[in-house]
């Protein structure tokens, strides 16, 4: 991931005049998102005038599945509601110059927005994206500002400390919220999920496992049997034995099941709609500079907590690991507000979102480093070094957070956390490659199968009625599920009982090989040799087949939902049962097979040769590799889990496979697949521009579109300028010379001139529509009768990026995507042509490739 915004910040006077200049701009950095000219945006109430380019004017918008009004009110203001401190669009040189032409002549005093800062002027409208440079320009004029005010008094010097420290002090209470609410999350759906069962006698608030601890009446065989746990079918029938109870049993799981599933998707509809679906997707496109109001607000933070854990303990086939990113985002956001400089500049907000997507991984795993390798790989879009150390520190917090509260009892951060001790052969690798395969195979099977059925709910009467599809798959999952045992159980708690290592001391089904004749086959310690499959093993194999089947089928059709469902943990639930297949089938390989040249020299009779749940660890890894496409933040996540520096290689090896298999067959994982479903203006780092057009045939207008709608310097009236802005819907307009030169000057976008204009006729005396809009640096002369013009230099952006009309277009994207442009300009010989902004960018890439241009909904 590219860092370094500064080092093209600075250059913001810079203006790009084709490739030969391309050379200043690649530093180490990358950022997303720009805001498109071309969408319609009124003065305040742009959402209701769909553009020109967009699609029918009653679209609704659907985001992670949710469909909403654009009218719905967010519970995030917008940025500088209460004033805007800086302008951000200019130099200094320009700022000297404006304050000193504030007055003229004899007349009324002029407003000018350097000088006096307008509320509103700077800032972003709900679904559009930011200025990475202008945000940028901002910090670093506020950075300087405090360290020049810092050595003139002692106020000033604590003052600037305190703004040092901030970012720090934020991280920390990041740490804390995420940690706090992912332990409350994991013992809460621990709770729910055993209650689908029974429930405690001593204490209906108790989990099944936290009401047998202090039982005196358990045995060996039966640890998970107590008195002061019961059944439904013991307290409704008086037995838990026959065919009557384990109808009880049936009927009460699905019907907890159903009750979970409702009132999720009911919280999610009526108060949260941003609530459902993981949030990955959504949380790249943010970090890439996209506004998304409400999305990571406070009620979003309510309802996604609460429905998260009724999500999982439903018996969906859904994990909670993605949505904890979500959530983490969502205490970062509103956190964010407690601070100045990080609730007034939205690039800055950026950098602490994407520790905060650390911090959600590194509870949902336990894997603080697999979580700040996990924001740098897969979801950030900027992230410099101090990015970087932030998020360490913010992800070590969470977790010694998440340590403290022990949601789990057994002192680890997650239910499946192992440790293995044999070592790992070399003729291994083989199997460790064909789970590799597996999974890359599975994970392109997976994405191609789920976005057509999410694309079908969108374009089908499906996606009208979201509770009853989600009712619908709740009452399949668990009417098919119960008799199963491992599909029964959580998602966690399989994946626990597939990295299991049997010993002497386990009575599961998964380890039920025949016992050992003589000592001489036990290995050592508690560990046991390799023994011979015997019937409880077969039973267990069987039943492990059915459920690979059953979670491959319903796994497809439940992400994308409208409930909080994250995709870790069906994807390693999967890729577990084909290790843990494949670990068995390879140890009574060995074991019958000892005096194979494969095995000879390292596998003798009554050695412990074979891991089965090491293999089930790597089929895990490679599964969720395959559909996400994740390969370095992976291997660590789950190395953090094993503990074990040995099985790095195995990682590696099967991680790389199934990446290089599932890219095979498509270059995209499951979150840029879901990004390019729901049309989000994303431009994807790692996706190669390798067309041959040039800037000219991408950028509008095209040959048979009107002109360019243009500002001149000093030729407009205000009447002319606002009869302009309700004839397009444009969000900015370039600023020439005059009509014939076409001399560019500057870019001014919509929103800030329409504020400006309405301001100044509220505080500057004579602003009629016959006023003069100036951009100029000194007003031109005019005649004495006059009304005073308006003078709108300070709003104008002086050095918009530009290219030649033929600039390669594969250099014009990458410029977009390490700058984070809005749009950039086109000029000929320094004549304006014409503008490309990122819309038209991904409507090209998306022809290119086949698809509908049509499909990007978003400005």
């Amino acid at each position: 991931m590219e860092t370094s915004l500064l080092v093209v910040t600075c250059c913001r006077s810079l203006r790009v005049t084709g490739a030969g200049t391309m050379f200043h701009f690649w530093g180490r950095y990358e950022a997303g998102g720009m805001e498109n000219p071309g969408y319609c945006a009124g003065s305040f109430d742009h959402l209701h005038h769909p553009s020109d380019d967009d699609d029918d004017d009653d679209e609704m918008v659907d985001i992670a599945g949710a469909t909403l009004d654009f009218s719905s009110t967010d519970d995030v203001p917008p940025l500088s509601t209460g004033g805007y401190e800086e302008n951000s669009s200019n130099s200094s040189s320009s700022s000297s110059s404006s304050r000193a032409a504030g007055m003229n002549g004899n007349g009324p005093k002029l407003v000018d927005p350097l000088e006096d800062p307008l509320p509103g002027v700077g800032t972003y409208e709900d679904f559009n994206t930011i200025d990475w440079v202008r945000e940028k320009s901002k910090d670093r004029d506020r950075h300087r500002e405090i360290t020049n005010k810092s050595r003139q008094s002692t106020v000033a010097l604590l003052h600037s400390v305190s703004d040092a420290f901030s970012g720090w002090l934020l991280m920390l209470l990041v740490g804390l919220m995420s940690g706090a609410l992912a332990g409350g999350i994991d013992i809460a759906a621990h709770w729910l999920t055993d209650m689908k069962g029974g429930v405690c006698l001593i204490g209906f608030w108790f989990n099944h496992e936290h009401c047998c601890w202090t039982s005196n009446e358990t045995t060996f065989q039966e640890r998970d049997r107590c008195p002061q746990w019961q059944s439904w079918a013991e307290l409704i029938t008086g037995t838990s034995e026959g065919a009557f109870a384990y109808i009880v049993n049936y009927l009460m799981y699905i019907f907890w099941a159903l009750l979970f599933a409702f009132l999720a998707v009911t919280l999610v509809r009526a108060f949260a709609p941003y609530a459902c679906g993981s949030g990955i997707p959504e949380i790249k496109t943010i970090l890439s500079g996209f506004i998304i109001r409400g999305y990571l607000g406070k009620w979003t933070l309510i309802i996604k907590t609460i429905t998260l854990v009724l999500a999982v303990s439903s018996g969906l086939s859904l994990g909670k690991e993605g949505p904890l990113v979500h959530v983490a985002c969502c205490c970062a956001n509103i956190l964010c507000h407690l601070f100045t400089k990080y609730r007034k500049n939205e690039a800055k907000r950026r950098e602490v979102l994407s520790a905060a997507a650390a911090v959600g991984v590194s509870v949902a795993f336990g894997a603080p480093i697999g979580g700040v390798l996990f924001s740098l790989e897969e979801v950030s879009y900027y992230f410099p070094l101090k990015t970087l150390w932030r998020s360490f520190f913010a992800a070590l917090v969470a977790a010694f957070t998440l340590r403290s509260i022990n949601p789990f009892g057994n002192s680890r951060l997650v239910l499946f956390y192992v440790e293995f001790h044999a070592p790992w052969h070399l003729v291994e690798l083989a199997p460790f490659i064909l789970l590799g395969i597996f999974g890359g195979l599975w994970g392109a099977l997976f994405i191609r199968a789920n976005i057509a059925w999410c694309r079908r709910r969108k374009t089908t009467r499906l996606g009208h009625y979201p509770v009853i599809e989600v009712l619908v798959v709740a009452a399949l999952t668990a009417v098919v599920a119960y008799p199963n045992s491992y599909t029964r159980m959580s998602g966690a708690e399989l994946i626990s009982e597939l990295f299991n290592d049997c010993s002497l001391l386990d009575s599961s089904q998964l380890c039920g090989y025949k016992q050992p004749t003589n000592t001489s086959e036990t290995g050592a310690g508690n560990s046991l040799a390799d023994r011979p499959a015997g019937e409880g093993l077969y039973t267990a194999l069987w039943q492990l087949a059915l459920a690979l089947v059953f979670k491959m089928l319903i796994t497809v059709i439940t992400f994308g939902m409208k409930v909080p469902s994250g995709l870790f943990i069906p994807s390693m639930a999967v890729g577990a049962i084909a290790g843990r297949l494949l670990g068995v089938g390879m140890e009574q390989l060995a074991y019958y097979n000892h005096d194979w040249f494969i095995f000879k020299g390292w596998c003798s009779p009554g050695a412990d040769c074979i891991t089965p749940g090491l293999y089930a660890m790597v089929g895990a890894a490679a599964c969720l590799g395959g559909v996400t496409r994740m390969t370095v933040s992976l291997v660590v996540i789950m190395f953090e889990l094993t503990g074990g520096l040995e099985y790095i290689v195995p990682l590696m090896a099967a991680t790389m496979t199934s990446k290089w298999v599932a890219d095979a067959f498509g270059r995209e994982g499951i979150y840029e697949a879901h990004i390019r479903l729901n049309g989000y203006p994303f431009l994807e780092p790692k996706e190669e521009f390798e067309h041959s057009s040039l800037a000219v045939d991408v950028m509008r207008p095209r040959r048979v579109d009107p002109a360019l709608a243009v500002l001149t310097q000093d030729g407009m009236t205000i009447g002319e300028v606002e009869t302009l802005v309700e004839s397009t819907h444009y969000s900015g307009f370039p600023v020439v010379v005059s009509q014939e030169s076409q001399r560019l000057v500057g870019f001014v976008l919509r929103r800030d001139l329409l504020i400006s204009i309405d301001n100044a006729r509220k505080r500057q005396d004579g602003v009629v529509s016959a006023s003069r809009v100036v951009f100029t640096e000194h007003s031109p002369s005019q005649p004495p009768d006059a009304p005073p013009p308006l003078r709108l230099r300070g709003i104008m952006d002086l050095s918009p990026f530009t290219v030649t009309d033929h600039t390669p277009m594969d250099i014009t994207v990458d410029i977009f995507r390490k700058l984070g442009l809005r749009q950039c300009l086109v000029t000929h010989n320094g004549r304006l042509l014409g503008i490309i902004t990122k819309k038209d960018i991904l409507k090209h890439m998306a022809q290119i490739a086949n698809r509908d241009p049509d499909s990007i909904l978003f400005n």
